[in-house]
């Protein structure tokens, strides 16, 4: 009987606190007083960092909201700002958590915690780039704002992780542009594919695509030279010997398209001996 009714008065001291405790959020909220929305904000900030509660950052947010621009300029202003964008970024809106870092850096370029906001607006950058099929203008945004962080923080305590960022965002691009010029190839576009794999081995020389898009270059010339007019195939076929011969300069037997290769080659080689 007694361990029920103690639950139940636990349960009921705890509605009762979330109520005055609503009640103090309510009117602080509509306050005029920013030295009670700055030291509420702060407590509900604190708590949600120890406990991890989006609910209790979403509650300091809408206080910071109201009075970051009446502090501008004063001294608690450096504070407050970091702490304004540093909300956002834990309530995961990484479109304006990037853009108050990138302000809180402009903004206190000599702050103790200018590392620490730099890496956050880059990561928040990160954090936008889409999948590689979309638009990648965000995905530049990211590349250049880590390598701001990289170039500015050599020794930095992120460093690591943002050269790990920086290179999945570059491999990103990379497979963006490999993956259009393979759609050349795959619709026979065979002149557009060699062109775009040209331009993309001279563009990203240590891509991991780097060896396939050698081989569908070479693959698109001798397509295009085995598919042409007979008065176009020699000069067809010997631009495709070359792309062969590029492609054997850099990669030996046991590479993953070794095998095709030379199976199309001896084919160029025997139409080849026919001119």
């Amino acid at each position: 009987m007694f361990l029920p009714k103690m639950k139940k008065g636990l349960l009921l001291l705890g509605m009762f606190l979330m109520l005055v405790s609503c009640g103090e959020y309510q009117k602080v909220l509509k306050s005029a007083e920013p030295g009670e929305k700055y030291a509420l904000a702060e407590k509900l900030y604190n708590e949600a960092q120890a406990e991890n509660s989006k609910s209790k950052y979403r509650k300091a947010l809408r206080l910071f909201e109201q009075i970051v621009p009446q502090y501008r300029g004063k001294p608690q202003g450096e504070k407050l700002t970091f702490l304004f964008a540093n909300t956002y970024y834990q309530l995961g809106d990484h479109y304006l958590a990037g853009y108050q870092f990138e302000r809180f850096t402009q903004s206190y370029p000599n702050s103790e915690r200018i590392e620490e906001a730099a890496f956050k607006s880059a990561k928040s950058y990160y954090e936008l780039s889409p999948r590689y099929d979309l638009d990648q203008t965000e995905t530049v945004k990211a590349i250049d704002e880590l390598q701001k962080y990289i170039v500015t923080y050599p020794e930095g305590e992120n460093i690591q992780e943002a050269n790990q960022l920086a290179t999945e965002l570059r491999v990103k691009l990379e497979k963006k542009a490999y993956e259009i010029a393979k759609q050349y190839h795959h619709t026979e576009n065979y002149k557009s594919a060699i062109v775009a794999f040209t331009n993309f081995i001279n563009e990203y020389p240590g891509s991991p695509f780097r060896e396939a898009a050698f081989y569908h270059r070479f693959d698109s010339a001798y397509q295009l030279a085995i598919n042409s007019y007979q008065y176009l195939q020699k000069e067809r076929l010997t631009e495709a010997q070359g792309f062969y011969n590029n492609y054997i300069r850099f990669y030996s037997e046991g590479s993953p398209y070794y095998n095709q290769i030379q199976a199309s080659n001896l084919d160029l080689e025997t139409r080849l001996q026919n001119f």
